[in-house]
């Protein structure tokens, strides 16, 4: 229940968040000795929305909202990524393009650092 998958269906992501612990009490500060689970949302809540978790607690009376706007900012942060996730799964083809051009390039990188490691250990060079 404590994380969100990148590839995680938008209800189950916004089940989570109204599950999500907070308190007895009914007041948003962000205070994490106190408060830490406010907090938490708060700061996922800023993380996704590029504001001041502090600034935010001043907007939010009660843990429904603050937990609902939180679910919604994960989701629209993921929205992009698992977009273009079921795109590239619609065209394989692409994919294995995509894939084949990744391996080159972390081949043409990787070279360089194996044959390091190679003259460290004292490797004969290959014929």
């Amino acid at each position: 229940m404590g994380t969100v998958g990148i590839f995680e269906d938008t209800t189950s992501i916004a089940k989570k968040l109204k599950r999500a612990v907070t308190d007895s009490e009914n007041e948003v500060r962000f205070d994490f000795d106190t408060k830490p689970g406010v907090s938490n949302l708060l700061s996922i809540l800023g993380a996704a929305t590029g504001r001041d978790p502090e600034t935010l607690a001043d907007e939010y009376h009660q843990y429904g909202p603050l937990k609902n706007d939180t679910a919604e900012a994960i989701i629209n942060v993921l929205e992009p990524v698992q977009r273009r996730r079921a795109e590239l799964l619609a065209d394989p083809a692409e994919l294995d393009r995509i894939i084949a051009r990744g391996a080159g390039k972390a081949s043409e990188v990787a070279a360089v650092t194996v044959q390091r490691a190679k003259d460290a250990m004292g490797f004969l060079p290959s014929s």
